[in-house]
C-alpha cells in the first residue's frame, strides 16, 4: 500500500490514455515556451504522487530534429479543477545538455 505522498508507479502507463494525454500536453506546453517542435512518440514510465490533486512524473520520448530523446515531464492536475501544469520538462540522460549551449 502506497503512503500519502509517496511517490508510486502508474501500472500499464505506457498504454493509458490519460497518461499518454498528459504527456502530449507537457510536450505541447514545453513547445510554447521555448518555441520548441519537439514531436510526442509515446510514454516510456510514468509514477504519481497525491498532492493537491496529482503530481505525474512522466518519462517520453519525443523527436527533435529527427533524432529520438528521452525527457521527463513533472504535470500537475487538479481534475475536479480542470487544472493541468507543466511544472518540469528536462532531458533525461543527456550529459551533454549543459555543456552546450
Amino acid at each position: 500500500m502506497a503512503l500519502p505522498g509517496g511517490i508510486t508507479d502508474v501500472p500499464g502507463a505506457e498504454n493509458s490514455l490519460e497518461i499518454q494525454n498528459l504527456a502530449r500536453f507537457a510536450v505541447d506546453e514545453h513547445n510554447k515556451k521555448q518555441n520548441s517542435l519537439l514531436e510526442f512518440n509515446g510514454v516510456l514510465k510514468a509514477r504519481q504522487q497525491v498532492v493537491a490533486g496529482m503530481m505525474y512524473y512522466i518519462t517520453l520520448e519525443a523527436t527533435d530534429g529527427g533524432k529520438k530523446n528521452k525527457y521527463e515531464a513533472k504535470v500537475w492536475e487538479k481534475a475536479w479543477e480542470n487544472f493541468k501544469q507543466l511544472q518540469e520538462f528536462k532531458p533525461v540522460g543527456d550529459e551533454t545538455a549543459n555543456a552546450s549551449s
